[in-house]
């Protein structure tokens, strides 16, 4: 073979052997990329963990969107405590549609409730009360861990005569207050519990 063209053809091996070798790395930097995916939640969640992953599909429904209310809700398995909770529940409006639906998160699968994010269909809405008036998200700053943690120092008293009572969290506006509540309950208002109000906006103890 002509000199020329066994350079030719060294050179061109060359170029194949390289561009394999420069390849490669994509494919382990592709894989390491979803290593670092955040897996999904395994435990209880706090409330704003649940609430963005339930308003941005909500959002999609009505560009008016607000917030009616956000609970959390008792997973077999699961125990809900400093805040957080193995399923949130958020009822959205849109004043423009008269409508409302419900949204919920939870971080597994039981009974009729499926995993991740589920919406519900819309529902006829008739406007606010003095008991229930939606608000905007940009109301809603404090998470429902901290505001469990400005909550129980005043449970402090009856958490030392009922200490087994579970904690649950109810996020709603009224007319009696400026803005958005927390509503953190030990125990049950119809038999033995304690109750504390927490600002959504500002963190602070609301009477």
């Amino acid at each position: 073979m002509d000199k020329h063209l066994l350079k030719a053809a060294a050179a061109l091996a060359a170029v194949l052997a390289f561009t394999a070798c420069s390849e490669a790395p994509k494919t382990e930097t592709k894989t390491e990329e979803a290593k670092k995916e955040p897996p999904a939640p395994t435990e209880p969640v706090p409330a704003k963990t649940a609430f963005y992953e339930m308003y941005r599909p909500a959002r999609s429904w009505a560009t008016d969107l607000l917030v009616l209310s956000l609970t959390s809700n008792e997973v077999e398995g699961f125990k809900n405590e400093e805040g957080k909770a193995a399923m949130w529940t958020a009822v959205f409006v849109s004043p423009s549609k008269n409508e409302a639906r419900t949204v919920t998160y939870s971080i597994t699968d039981h009974g009729s409730v499926t995993k991740g994010v589920t919406m519900g269909g819309s529902e006829r809405w008739s406007g606010q009360t003095p008991k229930s008036q939606p608000f905007q998200t940009t109301d809603f700053q404090i998470n429902s861990d901290d505001a469990y943690k400005t909550a129980l120092p005043k449970a402090a008293s009856f958490l030392k005569q009922h200490p087994d009572k579970p904690v649950s969290f109810f996020l709603g506006k009224q007319a009696k207050f400026p803005g958005p509540a927390w509503y953190v309950l030990w125990g049950d208002t119809t038999k033995m519990g304690y109750a504390v109000y927490v600002s959504a906006t500002t963190g602070e103890i609301m009477k």
